[in-house]
């Protein structure tokens, strides 16, 4: 069985949590120790229970709080070795608790097969991973090949939908930012997300959390309209909705390779 709750979703921070045969992983660690702390402890669970902590890449809004949650738990971080080499100049007494992966190689977390890719982002060894009927895939400009093969028929996926090009283009940002967020190496937008969408549904998932919005360039309700548009017009129907972005989301299941909604 795979559960997944989300602790907080977007551009203020990121984290979230996955049980998969009874075996808990935190998925990046992109707000404060005390946060997450709280948040497992809504969910029954504590940081004891963690087997591991994936780090998806270094920028601020997925490791915040990280350096104080090495101090209050004893177990492995898992970052691909770019990334690992950045929180190394970063975070100090990370060095010992580091298990760096390499990009396409499986490794386990207590038993847990987990699958690792590159993503198409801005910082050193950017990853999605795949943890047996769950993917992630966040920060990252484009949908890489490798990502696309990972993911294939996942049933449950959270998947970027960052921005709407329109509000993006025509908002305060600076151009440079527009222009990063834009690019290869930014952020998926609601179109970008709406092709993946269907491309995945096409191949098997059931069910999609749409993730990492922008408070400033994107809404749910827009988010949500463009890709369920896209899914509508494909004549695909899986479950459908948006991250929290302040606080602890909803169960999404994954029983026997079936999404429970």
């Amino acid at each position: 069985m795979t559960i997944l709750h989300t602790l907080a979703s977007g551009s203020s921070g990121n984290a979230a949590l996955l049980e998969k045969d009874g075996v808990c992983l935190l998925l990046d660690a992109g707000i404060s120790c005390r946060r997450i702390t709280s948040a497992l402890r809504e969910l029954g669970r504590s940081l004891d229970d963690l087997s591991g902590i994936l780090i998806t890449h270094t920028h601020a809004d997925h490791i915040a709080g990280l350096q104080t949650l090495l101090k209050r738990w004893d177990g492995p971080v898992y970052a691909s070795e770019a990334a690992g080499r950045d929180l190394r100049r970063r975070l100090a007494g990370i060095e010992n608790r580091l298990s760096p992966f390499v990009m396409g190689d499986r490794f386990t977390v207590d038993g847990c097969d987990v699958d690792a890719f590159p993503t198409s982002h801005d910082a050193p060894g950017s990853a999605g991973f795949r943890v047996g009927d769950f993917g992630l895939l966040t920060d990252t400009g484009i949908v890489t090949d490798e990502a696309a093969e990972v993911l294939c028929g996942v049933p449950l996926l959270m998947l970027e939908a960052n921005h709407d090009v329109d509000m993006l283009r025509g908002g305060a940002y600076p151009y440079f930012l527009k222009r990063r967020i834009l690019g290869d190496e930014g952020h998926l937008s609601n179109e970008a997300a709406a092709r993946f969408a269907v491309r995945s549904c096409r191949s098997g998932t059931e069910e999609l959390v749409l993730a990492h919005l922008s408070r400033d360039n994107n809404t749910p309700e827009t988010a949500l309209c463009a890709v369920s548009a896209a899914l509508a017009e494909a004549g695909e129907g899986p479950a459908l909705s948006v991250a929290e972005r302040e606080c602890t989301g909803p169960c999404h299941q994954v029983t026997e390779g079936v999404c429970k909604r």
